[in-house]
């Protein structure tokens, strides 16, 4: 592949969830600080998170026709050899004309074939894996990958080629700051004098958190508790009726600085990402892990941190017995709260970012 003159030229592959794209775009933005001449491109699919969120950013974007593979017997998998053809020669032609000096991987089922196609035309290639248990794409990629950056310690188990293997920690975006907590609460519409509980199911949403929150309701505002709900984009509909002055919800959010700012307390899913961004800011936090994702890696997220006495775990299947008494008992004990707040900022690595876009940096230094 014929060398652009510009040697600041990255492509990122990722999305899906909010768990693979914010990473990517907090990279990205340390990058575009370093190296303002840099030539940025996001690619992923059309249909899923990043084909709003990335322009919002500032980065170029272009889709290609993938989709992930399911466990069971579906036109989708009967579709994905095709899907996956596809994909990868749209993905030598994008590449073709952009002439990356590094492609970023990560993980999501859409860097796939953008990352081989990168490789294929003499790219150098950084893997970004969020989660303790690595997934099944960047496992896929490791052999292509000159530099693996992982979250957590217990990921280097997971992969074969230690000497590529550096634990950055799970990067931040530039703009996560939190904001004064009493015109956060104005701005939502709530009562500065309570204390708030932010409920995060993540941008597709998560139906047993939200079928807790629904069903305890009426204990948990009765508790002295206002709630910020985001329900994600497929649940909101369902849930939207019961906003009242005590009670504000949301499909997603875009500026979510504003709703960390105003809570005591936050109840989510154990993605990689959210504990990342809960730990840069020191929020008390209650983790639900997903049931539903490979090897339990949420649990082995959320566990590691309980184990430090930096969060509080509540399996999936115990979500409507213990969720109000959780709660209830933790907004009640201020020294808790604080103890909460104090041991998940341990877990944070506010440089990640940076480190991360310092050493793509260099890998298009060095081609």
């Amino acid at each position: 592949m014929k060398i652009n003159a510009n040697p600041y030229r990255f492509i990122f592959a990722g999305g899906g969830t909010g768990g693979h794209l914010y990473p990517a775009l907090a990279v990205a933005e340390q990058i575009r600080l370093i190296k303002p001449e840099s030539k940025i491109l996001f690619i992923g699919t059309k249909d899923k998170l990043e084909s709003t969120v990335v322009p919002k950013f500032g980065f170029d974007f272009k889709s290609i026709w993938i989709s992930g593979f399911v466990r069971k017997l579906t036109l989708q998998n009967l579709l994905f050899p095709v899907k996956l053809l596809v994909s990868a020669v749209k993905s030598l032609m994008i590449c073709f004309s952009f002439k990356p000096r590094v492609a970023i991987g990560t993980g999501a089922y859409v860097s796939g074939p953008v990352v081989w196609a990168a490789s294929f035309l003499g790219s150098k290639v950084m893997l970004l894996e969020q989660n303790s248990y690595p997934g099944v794409t960047n496992r896929l990629l490791e052999k292509r990958a000159d530099q693996i950056h992982v979250a957590f310690e217990d990921s280097k188990n997971y992969f074969r080629f230690s000497e590529k293997l550096h634990v950055s920690g799970n990067p931040v975006r530039v703009n996560l700051q939190l904001m004064d907590k009493q015109e956060a609460i104005k701005h939502i519409g709530l009562n500065p004098e309570r204390k708030t509980l932010l409920v995060l199911g993540g941008s597709l949403g998560a139906s047993s958190i939200n079928n807790a929150v629904d069903e305890n309701l009426e204990k948990l505002i009765s508790g002295g508790i206002q709630i910020i709900w985001q329900t994600g984009k497929r649940y909101f509909d369902q849930y939207k009726n019961l906003e009242n002055e005590s009670v504000k919800v949301f499909p997603f959010f875009d500026d979510i600085e504003n709703y960390y700012s105003a809570c005591d307390l936050v109840i989510a899913r154990a993605g990689a990402t959210t504990i990342a961004e809960l730990a840069y800011l020191g929020l008390p936090s209650v983790f639900v892990p997903s049931p539903n994702v490979a090897e339990d890696h949420q649990y082995k997220n959320a566990k590691s941190m309980v184990d430090n006495e930096a969060a509080i775990l509540i399996k999936d299947n115990e979500l409507g017995k213990k969720l109000v008494d959780v709660l209830v008992r933790l907004f009640n004990d201020s020294i808790q709260l604080q103890k909460l707040s104090d041991g998940i900022k341990k877990f944070s690595k506010p440089d990640a970012a940076k480190t991360i876009a310092e050493n793509a940096i260099k890998l298009a230094e060095g081609i």
